[in-house]
This record gives C-alpha cells, sequence and structure tokens, in this order.
C-alpha cells in the first residue's frame, strides 16, 4: 500500500542507500501495554534493532528459516531485496513484480511475498498484475515467473497485494488498486471493485468478497477457521474476521474498527501475521496492534511511520517490520 509519509522510526533516523552492511540501530522497545497478557508474547525488554534503511516503501517482508535470511519488496523500485545477519541487505531479484520493457511510475514492483507447500516463492506482482510464482529456487533467484491468476470471469486483477496459502493448497489473495497509476480511477481498472479471491491449486479462481473498499493485509487464524482482512481506507480503517467453512466464507464483519486513529496516527491497517498461538500482529495505525484470539486489544508496538507489514520468525521470538523506508527487527523475546 502507498503511504506518502516521510516521519522516521523514533524521529531519529535518516535515510540512506541500502548497502550490502548496514549500522544497526537499537532502540528500546516502545511497547504500550494494555493487558498483562501480553508480557507472555513480548519481553518487558523486547528491543527494536533498524536492520538496514534507504528504501522507498518496503512492503511483504518474508523470513526464510532454511536460509536464515529475511527477503522483502521495495514497491516503488521493483526489486526485492534479502538481509542476512551476516551480510545485511542486498538486491535479491529485479525485476520483482513489472516485466515488461515499456518504463512506467507509480508501485510496479511485488508487495506481499509467501511460499507455497513446495517451498517455491509466490508474489503478488503489482505491474504485471498476477500472482506468479518465481520458477527458480529461493537461493538463486531468477525473474522467470510462472502465472497462478491473472484475472476474473476475462477482467485483469487490479494489483495482487497481500496472499496466504492454506494446509489444501488453496491460494487467498487480497486485490485493491494501489500498483494502478490512477487507483480506482485508472482507465486500465477492468473490475469494478476491490476483491478478495481464492485460487485452488487448479487454477480456478473464485471471489469471496467484493464489499471492501481496500483490502489489503491477510491472514489466517492457526486451525484456518477464521480469515482476517485488513481494509486500508482512511474512512474505514478497519480489520474483518471472516468465519470459513470447507474453504467458503459463511459469515463474517468488523472485529476491530481503527477509524478515529487516522486523523492523529501515520499509517492504516495494512499486513498481519498470527501466531501459532493465535495472536494477531496487524499493522496498523501508529504502528503495530497485538490482539489475542477473541479480539481483545493487548497492546501496540509504536513506530512514529507508517508500518506496510511484519513477518514471524524463531518459533513467534522475533517480529520483521517493514517500517516505510526502514526494516526492522523486534526481538520479542529471548
Amino acid at each position: 500500500m502507498k503511504h506518502c509519509l516521510s516521519l522516521l522510526l523514533l524521529g531519529c533516523l535518516c535515510a540512506c542507500t541500502p548497502s550490502p552492511k548496514q549500522d544497526e540501530m537499537t532502540k528500546t522497545s516502545p511497547i504500550e501495554r494494555l493487558d498483562p497478557a501480553l508480557d507472555a508474547i513480548i519481553a518487558s525488554d523486547a528491543v527494536i534493532t533498524v536492520i538496514a534503511t534507504g528504501y522507498v516503501w518496503s512492503e511483504g517482508p518474508l523470513w526464510l528459516p532454511a536460509q536464515q535470511r529475511l527477503i522483502f519488496s521495495d514497491v516503488p523500485a521493483n526489486t526485492i531485496y534479502q538481509w542476512t545477519a551476516e551480510a545485511g541487505a542486498s538486491v535479491y531479484l529485479s525485476p520483482s513484480g513489472y516485466t515488461d520493457t515499456i518504463p512506467r511510475g507509480g508501485e510496479p514492483g511485488s508487495n506481499g511475498l509467501t511460499l507455497d507447500a513446495a517451498g517455491n516463492l509466490v508474489l503478488c506482482q503489482h505491474g504485471d498484475r498476477r500472482m506468479a510464482r518465481m520458477q527458480a529456487p529461493l537461493d538463486a533467484p531468477k525473474a522467470l515467473f510462472t502465472t497462478l491468476a491473472d484475472g476474473y470471469n476475462g477482467k485483469k486483477f487490479n494489483s495482487p497485494n497481500d496472499a496466504v496459502f492454506d494446509r489444501q493448497g488453496n491460494l487467498y489473495f487480497t486485490d485493491p488498486p494501489y500498483g494502478l497509476l490512477q487507483q480506482d480511477e485508472d482507465p486500465t481498472k477492468e473490475l469494478p471493485f476491490n476483491g478478495v479471491y481464492k485460487v485452488t491449486p487448479e487454477g480456478a479462481v473464485t471471489l469471496l468478497i467484493d464489499s471492501l473498499t481496500r483490502p489489503n493485509g491477510i491472514a489466517f487464524s492457526p486451525d484456518e477457521q477464521y480469515l482476517y482482512v485488513a481494509n486500508s481506507d482512511p474512512a474505514r480503517a478497519t480489520w474483518y474476521r471472516y468465519t470459513l467453512r470447507d474453504g467458503a466464507i459463511v459469515e463474517g464483519g468488523i472485529w476491530y474498527d481503527a477509524t478515529a486513529l487516522t486523523a492523529t496516527e501515520p499509517g492504516l491497517p495494512d499486513g498481519m501475521k498470527v501466531d501459532k498461538n493465535g495472536n494477531v500482529f496487524a499493522t496498523g495505525p501508529g504502528g503495530i496492534f497485538v490482539f489475542n484470539l477473541a479480539g481483545k486489544l493487548l497492546g501496540k508496538i509504536r513506530f512514529a511511520a507508517a508500518t506496510s507489514n511484519c513477518a514471524l520468525a524463531d518459533d513467534d521470538k522475533t517480529l520483521y517490520v517493514t517500517n516505510h523506508q526502514d526494516i526492522v527487527r523486534v526481538q520479542l523475546r529471548k
């Protein structure tokens, strides 16, 4: 999602060009603790470390445990970067979301990143307006892609944004207009809505939701009974939770409404991740909201700039955050 914001994390960092090894800057984590239950999720001595900086709009962090590597999108730069503790940050894959040779502006790159059951990289590609699989190993990336889905009822998607697989291999993803140069008013927009879809392993595309103005982040509860969807509309900044049965939505509605906060806090409901206990880490106005499975807000990890997404690692002990121009590591527990 696009945010034209230039506030810096904790107001103390300046942007620089990404380099192979960034100087790391550590700060005591600004945790807003609203419920004692948060202490079991985020330790009292949790710290934030800025591990890389200088990106235009960072998105889609994905932890690759076998490689001990973080990859993430810089959407306007049409590039995926990588970070390791040993080597720092460097280019991982380019182009990442727009493979045509005709120059274009806006946000053409990849956005959300995930892995399929076979461990292949699957990308939400703004510029190519499709869900795609990289046809190369994770440790030898190449800009070779196979289309998983690129339209509904004969019409092109807008710009797939975030995605998640269920255990049956079905791919669920959101399709707001952020990758289109004029968004909803873009003359190339073919669908009259911004949808949430399911793609079966055989490639069949089903429209699940067409009523959200800006569907964005998407995640499952651990038992896959619930599907969470963020709506990144300043006028309707909400998270939704839907009950699933056999991969279909049977009921759902607003789970948490943060619209009132958008007047004073940077950011909107965007990417999210769910830990093994069902706690939801959701980027939103002012930072990362931490909800329990019942939907109670336990606390927030506060940031001064807009956060776009996050990724859990190390058995839910570490959280990586794409925070506008910065990539941030939050050591939740030791």
